[in-house]
């Protein structure tokens, strides 16, 4: 289903420049963007990606990672086909690296969703997998909805999109875990065709907006495993007031176009945990170790386990009323 786009501007003999994320690409008559998901039909821009999502599942609010969101509860997750990136470590790269019309696709409506999270006993619905910010008016229309029916809605995005659109979506947004790839913005352009600013910019964002929030970087061995740029990435965090918002280092393993990397040590993951402990990151966690010690929630104020995890299952949750039941400190997130 083809729908008009929301976010370009039209210039001359047709061209168009698509106004949705910094990329900004000028398309001639029956081009697509970078994304995959976006055309110029005679002069006006359309959307490839409305309700025909390529992946649907019901995942653990924990799984996206989200650690001081709604634990325990499911979220209904979607992702069309295409991205605004490129990156050389995707683990989706079969449906975000083509367009639309080329994936065996749901025929889904914004309301289609929203019954089918409701009748899976979903406590939310997740924009995912792939980037949300590509499938903006389908994601946008079924988040307005879903708030109508009180699910909350959750996006899984690299943050790389402009001003504008992203604060007509925050209103209807809950919660955000941000990729942040890299403190470098070389470094960001040759992993993922995308730069740094925009994505610090969101952060900054979602954070003023109250959107609960939680970041993830995933450490590349020689990319972005630098002990100086963890801590310059970390300090930046401090500095700008995201102490209290849960930082997650995650292990790599090698795929798509960097099958020839090793997998990132669980010692440099360890020694990210201590840099961003030192700089005053107050919930660290690890990812892609399961079993690991850092997948639990300690007190930031007297240290206590509060939530206890294996995996994306929580086997006890010492949080009462969102504070820590040892010594009553309260404990950012959402806990209801």
């Amino acid at each position: 289903m083809l729908i008009e786009a929301k976010y370009y501007q039209v210039l001359e003999n047709k061209k168009i420049r698509c106004t949705l994320c910094p990329h900004e690409c000028i398309l001639f008559c029956d081009k697509i963007g970078i994304c995959k998901t976006r055309k110029n039909i005679d002069g006006k821009l359309f959307s490839l990606a409305y309700a025909n999502p390529s992946a649907v599942s019901i995942d653990p609010v924990e799984k996206k990672p989200l650690l001081h969101f709604s634990p325990s509860t499911q979220t209904f997750s979607l992702a069309t086909a295409g991205c605004s990136l490129f990156c050389k470590n995707c683990q989706n790269s079969n449906i975000s690296q083509v367009s639309p019309l080329q994936t065996k696709n749901y025929n889904l409506l914004p309301e289609q969703i929203v019954d089918l999270a409701l009748k899976n006993n979903c406590q939310s619905i997740s924009y995912t997998y792939t980037e949300p910010f590509v499938f903006y008016e389908y994601m946008l229309e079924t988040a307005a909805l879903a708030k109508k029916q009180s699910l909350k809605n959750i996006i899984v995005s690299s943050g790389y999109v402009n001003k504008k659109p992203l604060l007509e979506l925050i209103p209807f947004l809950d919660a955000a875990n941000i990729d942040l790839k890299s403190f470098d913005n070389a470094d960001y352009k040759k992993m993922s065709g995308a730069s740094l600013q925009p994505v610090l910019d969101t952060l900054i964002e979602l954070k003023k907006a109250n959107v609960w929030l939680e970041i993830t970087n995933l450490i590349i061995p020689s990319f972005n495993d630098d002990a100086e740029m963890i801590s310059n990435m970390c300090n930046w965090l401090v500095d700008n007031g995201f102490e209290d918002i849960p930082l997650h280092f995650s292990k790599f393993f090698p795929t798509y176009k960097l099958l020839n990397y090793r997998p990132t040590s669980n010692d440099k993951i360890e020694e990210a945990i201590t840099i961003a402990k030192a700089a005053g990151v107050k919930y660290v966690y690890s990812g892609n170790i399961y079993g690991h010690k850092n997948e639990n929630t300690y007190c930031s104020g007297c240290g206590y386990l509060i939530i206890e995890r294996e995996g994306f299952s929580v086997l006890n949750n010492y949080i009462s009323k969102g504070k820590c039941s040892n010594c009553n400190h309260k404990i950012p997130g959402v806990w209801s």
